[in-house]
């Protein structure tokens, strides 16, 4: 917390009815409005002379605030960071996959501890894994005229514009795939503000029956989901972690019954496949076994599909799906490999196929993180980037922290030398490329025709990879080699 300052003379005095604490980093007053009498707000109560007899503690729940010691009782039954009752659809650990203590050693050491002949193995599985995949994606940056004015906003910044040409481009392949219409549920994982659900409905315009639920475990602020009141869509948010989010409990999907189009902008590591446990076998499994009712029952209770397949019957333009599936398709940009975890990997029989195991997992999924983060030449120079990062790691992405595990206890500086940066880069996208190709098997498994595919281009994001799926009877994009 900043130390009290006496007022410099740019910053004048508090406003009336305002905290007369002077943020040092902030450069300005403190905003916050004050009682009757008082000079300080709550929180910088502390600062005050007449106020020192009592002492502020932090919250033991979220040390991101303070509270009076002699009130902590009384505040413990109020603060909105107190665990609160679980909803119905939240369902401890629905999607985190098994979990196989033996295969999991206790400790495994950083990169930088490793010596060259085991870093040497290390790449030699990696390779020998890599063989025959296509490591040349296809190049699928596209735009949507919605955008349109948007992109060519005068008063943008290039953070706002690097947003919206990404928003642009994920919001073309979905109209693509055809999953741009009505009857239909988006489900984002880590919605963030909300601005691609933002963007969908916005290019749906007055399609019928379109709802979001977006699923973001963090209070975030300025979501832009509340401004949304047409009377033809719907937004709910769920404040929940993806790995205990149990689909087919949400009441909106279970009134409605509407296919799901799963989307997200820059998922992060471990968070797309918990999405994709979600997607797939917690939702539409359930959906599957309760298909396989009788038909009479069925009839009672559900209409949704035949009411669908009326509608596919009267135009295809309307981009309705021909036949009703639980999970229509799904449209993720990837990021933050290297936050991935071998308990949640839905990619596991792939690497074990090819005599892999937690082990090599590990090692991969850190050193994945070589093809992003930007190799540095000297110690200097890294020191210089670190600083410009932080003043700028919100810069390029609104709700993932990519840009704060770019240097880490692997990077460049600390690894042994016998590889040039241009290598160290290329083992970090084989090392994305596999653990990609697990999910793109575990989706084919699930019955699904995945592919990946380039949607931005690496100036505007260097994780610029499009996971898209569609099930097998659809028109399927073109598969992963």
């Amino acid at each position: 917390m900043a130390a009290f300052a006496p007022t410099p003379q740019a910053t004048s005095f508090p406003a009336e009815g305002r905290c007369g604490y002077y943020v040092e980093k902030k450069k300005r007053f403190c905003r916050m409005v004050v009682a009757a009498g008082k000079r300080f707000c709550g929180e910088h109560a502390g600062a005050a002379e007449e106020e020192n007899a009592r002492k502020r503690i932090l919250c033991p729940l979220d040390p991101k605030h303070t509270v009076y010691e002699d009130q902590l009782a009384k505040h413990l039954k109020k603060c909105n960071s107190r665990e609160k009752p679980k909803p119905d659809f939240f369902i401890q650990d629905i999607n985190a996959g098994l979990k196989d203590e033996t295969e999991i050693p206790e400790q495994l050491v950083p990169i930088s501890f490793l010596s060259e002949e085991q870093l040497e193995n290390l790449i030699k599985k990696l390779r020998k894994a890599s063989v025959g995949l296509n490591s040349t994606l296809k190049d699928q940056v596209m735009s949507h005229p919605v955008l349109h004015d948007a992109l060519n906003d005068p008063k943008n910044g290039d953070s706002a514009t690097k947003h919206l040409k990404q928003q642009a481009s994920i919001l073309g392949n979905i109209e693509k795939l055809k999953l741009l219409g009505p009857r239909r549920c988006f489900v984002e994982f880590g919605a963030g503000k909300g601005k691609l659900s933002h963007w969908v409905d916005t290019a749906l315009k007055d399609a019928e029956k379109v709802h979001f639920i977006l699923v973001e475990k963090v209070t975030t602020r300025f979501k832009v989901d509340g401004k949304h009141r047409k009377k033809n869509s719907v937004f709910e948010r769920l404040q929940i972690d993806i790995q205990h989010l149990c689909l087919n409990k949400v009441p909106l999907l279970i009134e409605e019954k509407l296919p799901v189009v799963g989307i997200g902008k820059h998922l992060c590591g471990v968070a797309t496949d918990l999405a994709l446990r979600c997607l797939l076998e917690t939702y539409a499994a359930s959906c599957e076994e309760r298909n396989e009712e009788p038909l009479a029952k069925r009839m009672k209770n559900d209409k949704t599909e035949t009411e669908i397949n009326t509608l596919a019957k009267e135009g295809s333009e309307k981009n309705v799906p021909e036949k009703w599936t639980p999970v229509a398709g799904i449209v993720i940009a990837l990021c933050c490999h290297h936050r991935c975890d071998w308990r949640h990997y839905v990619g596991k029989e792939y690497f074990r196929a090819l005599g892999l195991g937690a082990v090599e997992f590990h090692y991969f999924q850190r050193m994945s993180s070589w093809a992003t983060c930007g190799m540095r030449k000297t110690s200097l120079e890294a020191s210089n980037i670190t600083t410009k990062k932080k003043d700028n790691q919100n810069d390029e992405h609104e709700v993932h922290d990519d840009d704060r595990y770019r240097i880490a206890d692997d990077s460049a500086d600390s690894l042994p030398g016998f590889l040039t940066i241009g290598e160290k880069k290329k083992i970090g996208h084989l090392c994305k490329l596999l653990i990609d190709q697990g999910r793109i098997q575990y989706l084919q498994q699930k019955g699904f025709s995945p592919a990946l595919q380039y949607y931005t281009d690496p100036m505007v994001s260097l994780e610029n990879v499009l996971l898209t799926a569609l099930p097998s009877h659809s028109s399927s994009p073109e598969a992963v080699a």
